[in-house]
């Protein structure tokens, strides 16, 4: 592939898992049909496909920022990188962990809205403030950022050990190890690290032209074949997780997910990524409170069928991609400087 076509597939990728984690967050057979056999029925099948599909969305997201990091990293680079990712990663936890909590705080005050909330008077107070930027209170779909934070913190300490081959296989064998035995780092989560220490490892053996071919050479039957066996895998190892309730399996299945998906889909052959594709950032920061509050309402204005629920489930990614299309258009036209921002500067 060329760089152009590199781009694109990032930009095509990052947008599919920003719909895919849509259905992780857009659960609702409870809210509309209460505790019924229809109710169990359809959580079952909506769990089937957010557990297993929408579950790739954030380890690919993981694994994309990983590669980007550290694909033409070299210690000179560390601070400019660190200063982009300010502009990208922190300001927008900061900025859209506030927005959330006064968006509570104010609905919270409003009689209809705080039906819809149900979360009773948020306080409005500096200490509730800090607590909800520094712990995503009311925003969890950003312990992601959280973790993506910590994690391009870590730079100073990961670039030397994963630069080279042998203390990259021992780093990544202790991590198995503790995912393994069930046991934490602080602060860290053992299963995040795994999959950005995996792809940070692509993208330093792929700084030699040669190495870098299985990530970024343009598509083929045979790296479509070897996808399709690692998506294959990546269904049995789920089957395994499931029987033995055994955490790591899933943590393989969704590595071996995001690596065949993007061995199976041709980059040279991908046609360029529309604009609305491009704002996967502000459908990721906003979907949450799109999902909750079309849920919350429709339970409560609405007499939903099982077969009505499971639609609204279906379409939810593309509600709140119609939702926060028209949205960033109208602020990038109108306030192109909160924009750039609340974007990420993307």
């Amino acid at each position: 592939m060329s760089e152009e076509q590199f781009r694109n597939k990032i930009i095509w990728f990052s947008f599919a898992f920003s719909l895919l984690v849509v259905w992780v967050h857009s659960y609702n057979a409870e809210l509309y049909l209460g505790l019924t056999i229809e109710m169990a029925q359809i959580y079952r099948a909506e769990h089937r496909i957010g557990d297993w599909i929408g579950q790739i969305a954030v380890p690919g997201f993981f694994m994309i920022s990983a590669y980007l990091f550290y694909r033409d990293f070299t210690w000179k680079k560390l601070k400019g990188k660190w200063t982009r990712r300010i502009n990208s990663v922190l300001v927008p936890f900061i900025l859209w962990n506030t927005i959330y909590y006064l968006g509570y705080v104010i609905g919270s005050r409003l009689p209809w809205v705080a039906d819809v909330v149900g979360k009773g008077i948020i306080p409005f107070t500096l200490p509730a403030l800090v607590d909800a930027i520094m712990h995503y209170t009311y925003n969890y779909v950003f312990w992601y950022l959280f973790q993506l934070i910590l994690l391009i913190l870590l730079a100073p300490v990961l670039y030397p050990v994963l630069k080279c081959v042998w203390s990259r296989i021992v780093f990544l064998a202790a991590l198995w190890g503790l995912a393994i035995c069930g046991l934490r780092l602080p602060l860290v989560n053992v299963d995040a690290l795994i999959y950005y220490a995996t792809a940070a490892s692509f993208a330093l053996a792929g700084q030699k032209e040669r190495a870098r071919r299985p990530v970024e050479a343009a598509g083929s039957p045979s790296r479509a074949a070897v996808g399709l066996s690692l998506i294959v895998l990546a269904a049995c190892a789920y089957c395994m997780g499931l029987r033995r309730a055994f955490a790591p399996c899933f943590i393989l299945c969704r590595l071996f997910a995001v690596a065949g998906l993007w061995l199976i889909v041709p980059g040279q052959r991908l046609p360029q990524a529309k604009e609305f594709m491009r704002y996967n950032f502000f459908l990721y920061a906003t979907h949450f409170a799109f999902v909750r509050f079309i849920n919350k309402a429709g339970a409560m204005l609405f007499a939903a069928t099982w077969q009505g629920t499971f639609l609204i489930y279906l379409l939810m990614p593309f509600l709140v991609l119609g939702i926060s299309t028209v949205l960033g258009r109208v602020l990038r036209k109108c306030c192109p400087s909160i924009w750039n921002i609340i974007n990420g500067r993307r």
